[in-house]
C-alpha cells in the first residue's frame, strides 16, 4: 500500500503531495496499453488487490486478429487486418466502438478495451469492455469497398458479436452508415432482426435520441458539476476545447448554453483564439459549410501549442491521444482539465497537473456519456420501447452526476487524484463482482 499526505490547493483540487516522485526528463511512453497500465497498477496497490484478480484483470479475455479479404471497386482483392479485443465480460456482455485507421493496432486495442471496462464500471451500467478496430484508411476507399469490409468484418466475427454477447458500436471513421451495415450483416445471418447488436444506429433502426451528442453532453455535465465544486461560478468562467469533432463541438455548444465563454477552439487545420467568446452555433455553421473552423472571420490563429496554454478555467481536450505530456503540462494555466478524448494526458503528465493544482477529469468518466446513451439505446431495443430526447438527457444527467460525485469521494478516501480514485472506484466494483461470481473450474 503506497502511503501519502494529501491536502488542497486554493481551488480545492485534491493533490496528494507525496504520491508521486517527480518524473525523469525521458520521453514520454507512446504505447496506451503500458500508459493505462501505469494507472491500473497504482490504483490496484492502494487498493491492495488480491493478485490472482490482478492477474485476472490486468489481461484481456479474448484477443482476435482476422483476415478481411474483400474485392476492390477496381477489381483486384485486398487484405485488410482487423482487431476485437474483449477485455472484460464480469459486469455483463462487453461493449466498445469499432475504429478504422491506419494507425489501428492491437496494444491500442487492449488499453481502449480496457478503459471501456472501467468507463462502464464507473458509470454503473451492466456491461464489459471491448474494443475493435480494422488497419486501413478509408479517406483512400470508395463507400462501397468500406461497406463490403464492414460485412465481412462483420461476418468473420459472427460468433464473437450477440446482443448478449459483444456490442460495438461507432468510433474513429465509422458512424451510424457503419453500425446499419453491420447490424444488417448480422440480422441477416441470424435470419431474424437483432437490432440490439450494435448502438449508435440511426433512429430509424432503433438508435436512440441523444446518442450523436451524448459524449459532449457528458463532457458538459461533468465539467459544469467540476466548476461548482471548485466554487467557480460557469457564467462567470472561461474555457478551451481543442478538437471539434462531434466530442467538441458539442462540448463546446452545450458549455456555451451553460454560460461559459468559449475562448479557443481548434482542429486538424488549425487553431483559434477570441478573448470576447466565439459565437457557437455561428462557428458551426462556418465548419459545416467549409469543412473547417480554420478562415473563421472573427478570431485570430494560433498554434495548437498556444490554444493549449491559454490562460482558462476549463481546458477540454477533445481531439488525438498523448496531446497533455510532460514537456508541455508545465505551460497549462487552466484550473481544470476534462478529457473529452480517450488518452489525451500522458502518465507522465499526471504528476506535473498535480504539482500545479490542475483538477484533471480522467477520460474514464469525462467521456462515458456516450457508452450511458449506448446502454439506453441497448435498453430500448431490447423493450422495443423508445424514449423522448428529454427522458434520455435527464437519465443522462443524473448517471452522470451520480459518478462524478462517487469519483470525487473515491478521490478523497484514498487521498489520491480524480484519475487514480476513478480507476480505484472502477476496479473495486469489478474485483468485488469477480470475487463474489467466483472462478469457474
Amino acid at each position: 500500500m503506497i502511503s501519502d499526505k494529501t491536502g488542497k490547493n486554493q481551488h480545492g483540487s485534491i493533490i496528494p503531495t507525496n504520491l508521486y516522485k517527480e518524473p525523469a526528463p525521458i520521453k514520454d511512453k507512446e504505447n496506451p496499453f503500458e500508459s493505462m497500465m501505469e494507472r491500473f497498477d497504482l490504483a490496484a496497490n492502494l487498493l491492495g488487490l488480491d493478485p490472482g484478480i490482478y492477474n485476472y484483470l490486468k489481461r484481456p479475455v479474448k484477443q482476435i486478429i482476422t483476415s478481411v479479404p474483400i474485392i476492390m471497386d477496381h477489381g483486384g482483392i485486398e487484405v485488410f487486418e482487423g482487431y476485437r479485443v474483449i477485455h472484460n465480460e464480469i459486469l455483463g456482455p462487453s461493449k466498445g466502438g469499432i475504429r478504422y485507421a491506419p494507425d489501428v493496432t492491437l496494444d491500442e486495442m487492449k488499453a481502449l478495451a480496457a478503459w471501456m471496462t472501467w468507463k462502464c464500471s464507473i458509470v454503473s451500467i451492466p456491461f464489459g469492455g471491448a474494443k475493435g478496430g480494422i488497419i486501413c484508411d478509408p479517406s483512400k476507399m470508395s463507400n462501397g469497398e468500406i461497406e463490403r469490409m464492414t460485412r465481412r468484418f462483420t461476418s468473420n466475427l459472427l460468433d464473437v458479436f450477440g446482443p448478449e454477447r459483444d456490442i460495438p458500436a461507432p468510433d474513429m471513421n465509422t458512424n451510424e452508415q457503419t453500425m446499419a451495415w453491420i447490424m444488417d450483416t448480422y440480422s441477416m445471418h441470424m435470419r431474424r432482426n437483432e437490432t440490439a447488436v450494435v448502438t449508435g444506429k440511426p433512429s430509424i433502426l432503433g438508435g436512440s435520441l441523444g446518442r450523436r451528442e451524448a459524449t459532449g453532453r457528458g463532457v458538459m455535465i461533468v465539467s459544469i458539476s467540476a466548476l461548482n465544486k471548485l466554487g467557480i461560478n460557469p457564467k462567470h468562467a472561461t474555457a478551451v476545447v481543442q478538437g471539434f469533432g462531434n466530442v467538441g463541438s458539442v462540448s463546446a455548444k452545450l458549455l456555451s448554453e451553460q454560460g461559459v465563454k468559449i475562448i479557443g477552439l481548434s482542429d486538424i487545420n488549425g487553431a483559434l483564439y477570441n478573448k470576447d467568446g466565439f459565437n457557437l452555433p455561428d462557428v458551426i455553421e462556418f465548419a459545416d459549410k467549409n469543412g473547417t473552423i480554420l478562415g473563421y472571420p472573427r478570431a485570430e490563429v494560433i498554434t495548437n501549442e498556444e490554444l493549449l496554454e491559454l490562460d482558462c478555467d476549463l481546458l477540454v481536450p477533445a481531439a488525438k491521444e498523448d496531446q497533455i505530456t510532460s514537456h508541455n503540462a508545465n505551460k497549462l494555466k487552466c484550473r481544470i482539465i476534462a478529457e473529452g478524448a480517450n488518452g489525451p494526458t500522458s502518465a507522465k503528465a499526471d504528476p506535473i497537473l498535480q504539482e500545479k493544482g490542475i483538477l484533471v477529469i480522467p477520460d474514464i468518466l469525462a467521456n462515458a456519456g456516450g457508452v450511458t446513451v449506448s446502454y439506453f439505446e441497448w435498453v430500448q431495443d431490447r423493450m422495443g420501447y423508445f424514449w423522448t430526447l428529454h427522458l434520455v438527457n435527464e437519465r443522462l444527467e443524473r448517471m452522470m452526476d451520480e459518478a462524478f460525485i462517487n469519483v470525487y469521494k473515491s478521490a478523497e478516501n484514498y487521498n489520491v487524484t480524480l484519475r487514480i480514485g476513478a480507476y480505484i472506484l472502477a476496479i473495486d466494483k469489478v474485483a468485488k463482482t469477480l470475487k463474489i461470481r467466483g472462478i469457474y473450474a
